[in-house]
């Protein structure tokens, strides 16, 4: 199914990436870890999504999964997945999963999917047996999951809470008056209340949250969306620049936010009380998510 070609698609041509969006050649391990993610045959976020960190994360044995297919039930006007009707869970991708990221000796681990809403759990159920079996095959690693709002049913919140992630992580994605135009399947407030049953569940789980800017936001917007993360009790913030996947299909880029503004919004966030804020051009809601975990775990252990 192709997406809907949107009334955007008219606008002028993306600018050239200012020079602080420039991203290097890949090191390192990028081809070892290329050969494990394709042997594995689970997918990525890092290819589906096209993220821009892919050769740096990759250079470093990172790599963001996946999980329940390549196809999602949404159709998001920032995001690059395919929208059509998704495939049946494979009853041994858990194994598969486990498998690579012991290949990849991860010590951290983000684990994320599609939009299932075409399954009765809307994919919980899977999403927690990857969980359980990548702790069994894979004990020292930790594992963060990224699951899509799963319409904040608490049945489902819970299922997922029960494999026992270490960190739950739900992107708010963007400031509410732009979300029914560019996530019209999601919901401000649903997600936010995603977090919210996510700390009832479990007091002790911590909670992560992504927002993109470049979108139209104003500074005052994106302040309110941290207050009201905060008033959910969320931990942590990663605040990165949103980038047009296509031309005529996705939204525009409406500004790039420069690296001191990054560093500015970073400081409001801190000010609130986040146990650990990422914000930079290219900060995404799984980059760097180890040093961002262990920061966030750290601070938490000095709390009175």
């Amino acid at each position: 199914m192709q997406l809907t070609v949107l009334p955007w698609s008219a606008s002028k041509p993306g600018r050239r990436l200012p020079p602080w969006l420039k991203r290097p050649l890949p090191t390192g391990d990028f081809t070892h870890t290329m050969r494990v993610v394709a042997e594995s045959g689970v997918a990525t976020v890092c290819q589906e999504a096209r993220c821009p960190n892919l050769s740096e994360c990759w250079s470093k044995r990172h790599a963001t999964f996946m999980i329940l297919g390549r196809k999602c039930t949404r159709r998001c006007h920032y995001c690059a997945v395919e929208t059509a009707r998704p495939d049946p869970p494979e009853a041994d991708e858990p194994q598969r999963l486990a498998d690579a990221i012991a290949q990849l000796r991860l010590r951290h681990v983000v684990l994320t999917s599609v939009a299932r809403d075409d399954l009765a759990d809307e994919g919980a159920g899977h999403f927690a047996r990857c969980v359980e079996t990548i702790h069994k095959t894979c004990p020292d690693t930790t594992v963060e999951v990224l699951p899509a709002d799963l319409h904040a049913r608490r049945e489902c919140l819970e299922t997922l809470c029960r494999s026992r992630p270490e960190l739950y992580n739900h992107n708010l994605e963007m400031v509410e008056r732009l979300t029914p135009r560019i996530r019209p399947q999601g919901g401000y407030r649903r997600s936010l209340d995603v977090l919210r049953i996510v700390k009832r569940i479990d007091p002790g789980m911590i909670t992560k949250s992504g927002l993109m800017v470049g979108l139209g936001e104003t500074k005052e917007e994106l302040h309110q969306t941290f207050e009201d993360l905060r008033g959910v009790d969320c931990d942590v913030l990663t605040i990165g620049q949103y980038l047009q996947p296509t031309l005529d299909q996705h939204a525009p880029v409406v500004k790039y936010y420069r690296p001191e503004e990054f560093e500015e919004l970073g400081a409001v966030a801190r000010s609130l009380g986040f146990l650990s804020v990422a914000s930079g051009p290219f900060v995404r809601s799984s980059y760097n998510a180890q040093e961002v975990f262990e920061e966030s775990k750290r601070r938490l252990s000095q709390a009175p």
